[in-house]
């Protein structure tokens, strides 16, 4: 008993100590192994700045003030923004078509000698760009260029020596992965904020596969950088995910190589060039997929191609499914808008389609995409037939060629009294009171000359079936 008892208290007297000196330990080490973002936001924080913009703009008397940060946000989100007095409110005297200050943002050096990079929308419609700096000198900028498709912009200041960023390689950035924000939230300069990266290549965008985090971003934090655990930065601070106005927990960044390859043609050339093939792509399902006999949902499948395209000289027709344009594997409808955009304008390259169970490649010359206004005109949205309750739209001539048509418009929208008749979405309508329609110009025309009461009938194909509806206007 005696020494069974020596023996116990032998292994209390071991068994104590160890637990006590593990304790301390283990947390010891838990508290090493956090994240220091010390060192890193020293190196970092002088080369990122804060911008405010001014506008000259006449200003609606008696319209209510908002805060300017308010202002960055409502403006952002596409939310409408009352006419604006002056920062004082604007008294009688005071001349309305003086710069106002407007909004602030942030953005960081690209280079010594002054080339900063921001968000587009920070410096949209503004008529002066001031840039400060963490030494609090100011200095103003003048714009290099801005593009609203990807939301980037750079602005150019006269300095000399400034500490700028380090690029970092998005490929190598994984989910789960620390990273950090600098930026001027609600006006409060050199703000840190620090989270993981949620998810890559995040499809918010036509052309940019953004960098979803759960780093705190509000209004202020636009345009600057998200920066890696090596002090580089990954991305551009740009959207956050909000049904309350503040942070919520999701903020999506421009990923940096994405957004250097718009800068540099923003430096040269003073905006962007991008690639265009002229078709309505969409995601391939799963149904689709087995239905096609395609195996996986892959691809972009061509919902429309437009007439006089690129796609439709090509020989590209509706329902064929891009597999790869170029070389590069097309997985999804936004992939191939990605692919295409950054596509030299002028380039022979070749694509691969699904057609009917068969792969086939096509080589295809690429056109320059035209810019929003331009777009507008060769491309107008489908005119509403608002008596019949439906929108239509040209057939292209690869269309008329592949289902055998002579002519007719494509159903793109239906309400109404044309829902009432039958008629659905992608619809085919062949002739409007026994009148053969060629295209959409001509429709209009002949369903203006009919009487407002008069039941109209459509010879409508739909798939491989032909058959006639029975439609009255305003019923």
């Amino acid at each position: 008993m005696n020494f069974r008892r020596v023996l116990l208290r032998s292994a209390a007297a071991a068994l104590l100590p160890l637990g006590a000196m593990n304790v301390p330990a283990a947390q010891a080490q838990a508290v090493r192994d956090l994240p220091d973002f010390t060192e890193l936001v020293e190196r970092s924080a002088p080369s990122v700045v804060n911008i405010r913009t001014a506008e000259r703009a006449r200003r609606a008397a008696g319209a209510p003030n908002m805060d300017e940060q308010m202002l960055e946000f409502l403006r952002r989100f596409g939310i409408p923004v009352p006419n604006q007095r002056g920062p004082r409110g604007g008294g009688e005297g005071e001349d309305e078509d003086a710069p106002q200050r407007r909004g602030v943002g942030s953005g960081f050096i690209l280079s010594a000698d002054g080339l900063v990079m921001t968000n587009a929308h920070v410096v949209d419609g503004a008529d002066e760009v001031w840039v400060t700096l963490t030494d609090k000198r100011e200095f103003k900028a003048r714009l290099i260029g801005a593009d609203a498709r990807t939301d980037v912009a750079v602005v150019k200041i006269e300095a000399s020596g400034l500490p700028a960023v380090k690029i970092g390689e998005v490929s190598r950035l994984k989910v789960g992965e620390w990273v950090l924000a600098i930026g001027s939230p609600f006006g409060f300069d050199s703000t840190v904020t620090a989270g993981i990266v949620s998810a890559k290549a995040r499809d918010t965008g036509d052309f940019l596969p953004f960098i979803q985090t759960d780093v705190a971003i509000n209004p202020g934090n636009s345009g600057g950088p998200l920066l890696n655990m090596r002090g580089e930065v990954v991305g551009i601070n740009s959207q956050i995910y909000s049904r309350s106005g503040g942070f919520m927990g999701i903020s999506f960044a421009i990923p940096i190589d994405e957004a250097m390859r718009v800068a540099e043609q923003l430096r040269s050339a003073g905006k962007v060039v991008r690639g265009r093939i002229g078709v309505e792509p969409v995601d391939v399902s799963k149904e689709v997929a087995e239905a096609i006999g395609l195996g996986k949902p892959a691809g972009a499948l061509v919902r429309r191609v437009l007439e006089d395209s690129p796609a439709e000289k090509s020989g590209l027709e509706g329902g064929d499914v891009i597999l790869k344009f170029d070389g590069k594997a097309v997985e999804r409808a936004a992939d191939l808008r990605r692919i295409v955009a950054a596509t030299k304008p002028g380039s022979k390259v070749s694509m691969q389609v699904f057609r009917r169970g068969a792969y086939k490649d096509l080589p295809i010359t690429v056109a320059e995409l035209e810019d929003e206004s331009a777009r507008r005109n060769v491309e107008p949205a489908p005119k509403p037939a608002p008596a019949l309750g439906l929108a239509v739209t040209d057939i292209s001539e690869a269309q008329k060629r592949e289902l055998k048509l002579r002519g007719g418009v494509r159903v793109e929208s239906v309400e109404g009294a044309a829902a009432r008749a039958g008629l659905r979405e992608g619809d085919l309508i062949l002739a409007v009171d026994n009148t053969e329609i060629q295209n959409a110009k001509q429709f209009h025309a002949v369903i203006a000359k009919l009487e407002k009461a008069k039941l109209i009938n459509l010879l409508v194909r739909r798939g491989n079936v032909v058959n006639y509806l029975l439609l009255r206007p305003g019923r």
